[in-house]
């Protein structure tokens, strides 16, 4: 167990958000270089009726025992760390994850996935998004669900 361990993860305040996507822009920055935003972003923000949704990696580390070659690991940090010199690009990652936070774009080989750097938190002008450490033990409790579900 990880007793007493934390990781930093994404919270999300959807009655902050006015959907500019400067979060996803800033995230493509830090992947692929560019402000692109969209398939190139590791956090979704997503429309939904009058609201806005956050799709991104709670690093629950669901996906660590399922990679054939152990790309995935859990950094000393908590963060799910993946290995682009290890990754054999078999995809089994994305179509595992149950919250659909393992991405995958043409652009490169490998997946990848939020890997907690607070590039968003720091772009977002309306406060929408914060890192917060929770215990590694409860971090799959913390799924952000989406609005209206139990």
């Amino acid at each position: 167990m990880n007793a007493g361990k934390t990781v930093k993860i994404l919270k999300f305040y959807p009655e902050k958000c006015n959907g500019c996507l400067e979060c996803e822009k800033a995230c493509s920055k830090v992947h692929f270089k560019t402000e692109e935003g969209g398939d190139k972003s590791a956090i979704k923000i997503i429309k939904s009726n009058e609201t806005y949704e956050m799709d991104v990696c709670n690093q629950c580390g669901l996906c660590i025992d399922l990679c054939p070659v152990g790309a995935l690991t859990r950094r000393k940090n908590g963060i799910v760390w993946l290995d682009k010199d290890t990754c054999i690009g078999c995809q089994s990652c994305v179509g595992f994850c149950p919250i659909e936070a393992m991405k995958k774009a043409d652009a490169r080989i490998e997946p990848f996935k939020c890997i907690a750097c607070g590039a968003c938190v720091r772009a977002c002008p309306y406060d929408a998004l914060e890192l917060i450490e929770v215990n590694v033990d409860d971090v799959k409790e913390t799924v952000y669900y989406k609005q209206g579900a139990d």
